[in-house]
């Protein structure tokens, strides 16, 4: 497993944990650049049905590691091989083909927000403290995290927290969509694992539809033709026989697609 990039298994949800706690989980350039491989091989795992992405202690993500921001080989763009990293990490995360759920302690700051951003499900407690801080320390954010943030803040809050730098709490960040729940002090590791069951239990094939789905639909591709695809997929494989089957027997289904 790569350096400060952890992996634990509960039956079938995977935790991937950013693990430097010391420097609240800012990731290095190794870091960056080891998360597509950290996730492929999460993804190739039939076994895994949720993956939850979090951080070690008090925080979840703190940023980028400063100090790797000029430290690139390409004197005229030292922040080349960071940037390509960086975004090939979102890809990955944004790409996992199961649900994606981000539990977020403390701060989310940068980074953080552009991991969290690129899971499908934000949860966070009261100790959640959020920001975009380009504008601290002279940075063009990339119009990929860019349309991230937007498609879930909207254009007017995006300039705010680009244009300011400012961290706003888990309150605000609710209130805007940046987050999706917000649990009571102490609830919030006992939440998303209930929730993370209940997403396992549900039907990978209809999960991984809607995801594809909205996805075409939030970058303008052909969101029928993906729907159509995975409509004939569910007749083909039986899932949709086996959920109205288990329906009318009043017992759990059992489907039989794995993706």
């Amino acid at each position: 497993m790569a350096e400060h990039l952890r992996v634990s298994r509960d039956g079938a949800v995977a935790v991937l944990t950013i693990d430097r706690a010391d420097k609240r989980n800012a990731l290095t350039a190794g870091m960056w650049a080891a998360l597509p491989g950290v996730l492929a091989e999460l993804a190739a795992d039939p076994d895994v049905r949720v993956l939850v992405v979090t951080g070690a202690g008090p925080s979840f993500c703190a940023g980028a590691d400063i100090s790797d921001l000029l430290g690139g080989p390409d004197a005229e763009d030292p922040m080349a091989q960071l940037r390509r990293d960086n975004l090939a990490a979102q890809a990955a995360l944004r790409d996992f083909p199961r649900p994606t759920i981000a539990m977020i302690r403390g701060h989310c700051i940068g980074g953080g927000v552009e991991l969290a951003t690129c899971c499908d499900l934000r949860f966070t407690d009261p100790t959640g403290v959020f920001g975009v801080t380009p504008a601290k320390v002279g940075i063009v954010y990339t119009p990929t995290s860019t349309r991230q943030l937007m498609d879930l803040v909207g254009p007017a809050t995006t300039r705010y927290l680009l244009y300011s730098g400012e961290l706003v709490d888990a309150d605000t960040a609710l209130r805007t969509g940046l987050v999706d729940r917000l649990l009571a002090a102490g609830d919030l590791a006992g939440e998303v694992r209930r929730f993370a069951e209940v997403l396992a239990g549900r039907s990978a094939l209809t999960q991984r539809a809607a995801k594809e789905v909205t996805a075409a639909l939030a970058g303008g591709g052909d969101a029928e033709e993906v729907a159509g695809r995975w409509y004939r997929e569910t007749i083909a494989s039986g899932e949709l026989a086996e959920g109205v089957a288990a329906f009318a027997g009043r017992r759990d289904p059992r489907f039989p697609w794995t993706g």
